[in-house]
């Protein structure tokens, strides 16, 4: 059985937990973070052992997931200090390099990166997982099993890590069924209607394409007749700059994580 220590008791901790727990992976859980309440809130509710000392929690790990934010990687891994015994790491800081990471603590430790989403707490997450060049078969093969527990794995190029980031954040989707629910309100309709009509609009469109058959191209022509009512409606919001908008933001992520590494 291994030990897989988390560095960072936040929200993808906690969600990773959850779904590691949820298919019941026979793996040893340890947390650590300056934080007792977060610590205290994660060993009631997935019965994991928490290490209030760094230096602790890192010697006792066979797999070191480090979970924290961007800008607190290297002053995380300077207190953490060199292992005793070599130690697969996998780092979840979006934009933080392989290089840096290797720079600020390398060998014994040998280092991959990892982005899963917050939805993996359901056991349907998407995680995007990267390696260096000399990083063994055997290593890749258990980071890929760690985060197939809770969901698909993709593995991509580092040059390609930052676009993913911004791309498959489960943000967009609660950011536009927000948007399209208060609409569906200003309309009138109640909120629960508006939140049901909005989640079927997205979810369950986007469900029937991930698992049919079909091009988006073409269902998007079967959705909306010309001139019709779904038609007239996504026109509408394209003339509003919809598409506009969407590039910014994504633009504006990859601005972020880029400066992450700069840090």
């Amino acid at each position: 059985m291994s030990t897989i220590v988390f560095l960072g008791g936040g929200r993808i901790t906690s969600a990773m937990l959850a779904g590691l727990r949820l298919k019941k992976t026979k793996h040893r859980f340890v947390v650590h973070d300056r934080n007792p309440r977060k610590l205290r809130d994660l060993k009631n509710n997935y019965a994991v052992a928490v290490e209030t000392d760094l230096n602790s929690a890192v010697q006792q790990a066979d797999v070191l997931i480090v979970a924290v934010r961007p800008s607190s990687v290297a002053e995380l891994l300077h207190a953490a200090g060199r292992p005793k015994r070599p130690l697969l790491a996998v780092s979840l800081a979006a934009g933080v390099p392989l290089r840096v990471l290797t720079n600020t603590l390398g060998f014994p430790v040998r280092w991959a990166r990892a982005m899963p989403s917050p939805v993996c707490r359901s056991g349907r997450g998407l995680t995007a997982v990267t390696f260096s060049r000399m990083l063994p078969q055997r290593d890749r093969d258990r980071i890929i099993d760690l985060f197939a527990s809770f969901g698909t794995v993709i593995e991509i190029p580092e040059s390609k890590f930052d676009a993913f980031t911004v791309t498959y954040s489960c943000s967009h989707g609660y950011h536009a069924l927000a948007a399209l629910a208060n609409a569906g309100q200003a309309a009138g309709l109640d909120r629960r209607v508006a939140l049901v009509a909005s989640a079927h609009a997205l979810a369950d469109g986007i469900i029937a394409w991930r698992e049919g058959k079909h091009s988006l191209e073409s269902l998007l022509e079967e959705a909306a007749t010309p001139g019709g009512i779904a038609a007239t409606t996504r026109a509408a919001m394209d003339a509003a700059g919809y598409r506009k908008a969407v590039g910014q933001g994504v633009r504006a992520g990859l601005r972020r994580a880029r400066a992450n590494s700069r840090q």
